[in-house]
C-alpha cells in the first residue's frame, strides 16, 4: 500500500491500526526483500517494512523516547534524538581543553 492510498482515509486507517495494536491483534507483516548492489559486485540484502509496520515502529520510538529521555544524563550521546557522534566528539574536545 502506498502512503497516498493510506492517506485517502487516514483517520479511519489510523483508528483501525490503533485498535488492533491495543487489542493485541496487530501482527507485523513479513518484510519485503530487496537487494542493493555493492562495489565488489555482491548484493546487500535489505528488508523493507510495510507502511503500517513503519507507522507502528515510529509510534513506539516516540513513546520510548518520551519515557527514557528523562533518565539520560546530559553527557549521554548514544542513539539519542538530536545528538550525533560529532556532538559527542565536540563535547569531549571542549572538556579536554578546559581541563589541565
Amino acid at each position: 500500500m502506498t502512503w497516498r492510498a493510506y492517506g485517502e482515509d487516514l483517520e479511519a486507517n489510523l483508528r483501525d491500526l490503533h485498535a488492533r495494536v491495543h487489542r493485541g491483534s496487530y501482527r507485523a507483516k513479513p518484510s519485503r526483500r530487496a537487494y542493493n548492489p555493492k562495489a565488489d559486485w555482491r548484493q546487500r540484502p535489505l528488508g523493507i517494512a510495510t507502511l503500517e509496520d513503519k507507522i507502528v515502529q515510529r509510534a513506539v520510538v516516540e513513546v520510548l523516547n518520551a519515557n527514557y529521555e528523562v533518565d539520560f544524563l546530559g553527557f549521554s550521546y548514544g542513539f539519542r534524538p538530536g545528538r550525533r557522534p560529532h556532538d559527542a566528539l565536540d563535547a569531549l574536545t571542549g572538556g579536554l581543553e578546559r581541563r589541565r
